[in-house]
């Protein structure tokens, strides 16, 4: 029997996370009382939190709301760790959870498959979600886009016999340094690439490592690890030996492109068109069959479901396309995916010239240290681009940037380097759009720039 929801009443500390508003939302649906503070909460979390009640009023912390009924408090990672109201809730004894925790708790019983990796376990786990759903499979999830057909990215139930969990390598919450899939002691666990793109979080390339190594050799007996065989160093932690426990590489799924359309080929050779493209997503596409197949999937079933994925939010997601004309835009912001992403756009469409556009924005790809890891990243793009905010630098108290800077770290000598954003929408409406694709790759916002807006303008 499962662990049963039986809170009442739950406070969320920093509840405009991308899970913890969503993890909120969906215990507030469930009839329990849900309260929750933040210091800044961004778009999508600000709309979605207010259409349920649940945004706060005024941001901030308040240790008046850590009251001695809560059954519970959920603590985000963006929390500090003398957060006044975790202080306040320590001082009453009440239960404090990370949200990982808390998944786990309410999920003992169930069957866990957790996808894991440097790239790829957002669209490997909306995959599997689709597929499932497809096939009227009974399941909860936790997935770290928005997926279409899917209200929430959330869902925790009673019944279901299994979870599909998007796990990440990130430290659990302020009070716990331990990776967030170390919690969810999963009985499958894919892991789709190993790429050090966390500097900021993980010193070393063998600390990063380590904590892959150590997901897989905490799966129990019967469980089964699902590998990228093409990683090397995925090839060696997948393959070492563990008792009763099934190593299952995968590699990309055949596949051909026809007139810019993908198409997988299946072992009768049997072509299945598919509405995503590029090396990284028939890897993906690999991966999330071996999964579905373990949990009673057949291959036939598969295909039927996997022909209709549209991919999830912001992952080369189409803004517009008219003829010879696409415009993508994609949450590639680490340079492995910067380079997959830009191949697999140039690759879908090789006789029309790519123009890529990438915004650095993270702490790791602001760092002079790590910015060589953009090295030849944006090669496979016609007209490569990069967006900055010296305001983001002096906010995250990095050293300041040059255009040489930017054009060592990428080794492109023609690459054109913004720090306005105004500035690059007119730089990029200034140009022919005759049989030119733009991509746009980001975890940020161009600062602001509308890119509907812009989107309209080139397909005008």
């Amino acid at each position: 029997m499962d662990q049963k929801l039986t809170f009442s009443k739950i406070h969320f500390i920093s509840i405009g996370g991308s899970v913890m508003h969503n993890l909120a939302i969906d215990l507030h649906q469930k009839g329990i009382q849900i309260s929750g503070s933040d210091d800044e909460i961004y778009e999508p979390s600000s709309s979605r939190l207010a259409g349920q009640g649940l945004l706060p009023e005024q941001m901030g912390w308040f240790p008046d709301r850590i009251t001695p009924d809560l059954d519970a408090v959920i603590l985000g990672m963006h929390a500090r760790a003398d957060n006044p109201e975790l202080a306040k809730a320590r001082a009453l004894g009440l239960k404090v959870y990370s949200y990982p925790e808390f998944i786990f708790e309410h999920s003992q019983n169930k069957q866990r498959v957790v996808i894991a990796g440097s790239h790829g376990k957002t669209s490997i786990t909306s995959m599997i979600l689709h597929v499932l759903r497809y096939n009227n499979r009974l399941f909860d999830y936790l997935v770290g886009a928005q997926i279409e057909g899917f209200d929430n990215m959330v869902k925790l139930s009673e019944d279901a016999p299994l979870i599909v969990i998007e796990g990440d390598e990130y430290f659990t919450s302020p009070l716990d340094k331990t990776p967030k899939f170390m919690h969810y002691h999963p009985h499958i666990a894919l892991v789709s690439g190993i790429a050090w793109d966390h500097y900021n979080v993980f010193a070393t390339w063998e600390d990063y490592v380590k904590q892959f190594e150590s997901l897989a050799d905490s799966i129990p007996k019967a469980g089964a690890i699902v590998f990228d065989e093409t990683d090397n160093m995925l090839d060696v932690i997948g393959r070492k030996g563990r008792a009763d426990v099934a190593a299952i590489p995968y590699s990309a799924h055949p596949s051909k492109i026809v007139g810019g359309k993908t198409f997988l080929f299946t072992a009768n050779q049997e072509l299945i068109p598919v509405l995503v493209f590029g090396d990284h997503n028939m890897k993906n596409i690999s991966g999330a069959k071996e999964v579905c197949e373990r949990l009673g999937i057949v291959e036939s079933d598969f295909y039927k479901a996997i022909s209709s994925f549209k991919g999830a939010s912001k992952r080369l997601e189409l803004l517009g396309n008219q003829q010879d004309v696409h415009v993508y835009r994609d949450f590639a912001h680490a340079p492995s995916k910067v380079e997959a992403t830009t191949q697999a756009v140039k690759a879908q469409f090789p006789d029309s010239r790519l123009v890529a556009c990438a915004e650095l924005h993270t702490f790791s790809s602001l760092n002079k240290s790590f910015m060589s890891q953009y090295r030849r990243k944006l090669n496979a793009a016609d007209v490569a681009v990069v967006y900055f905010d010296p305001h983001t630098l002096e906010s995250k108290r990095l050293e300041a940037l040059t255009e040489t800077d930017i054009k060592q770290a990428f080794k492109r000598d023609d690459l054109l380097v913004f720090t306005d954003p105004e500035a690059l929408k007119d730089y990029l409406m200034s140009l022919s759009w005759d049989h030119t694709n733009l991509l746009l790759m980001s975890s940020g916002t161009f600062g602001g720039l509308d890119l509907k807006a812009l989107t309209k303008h080139i397909l005008e």
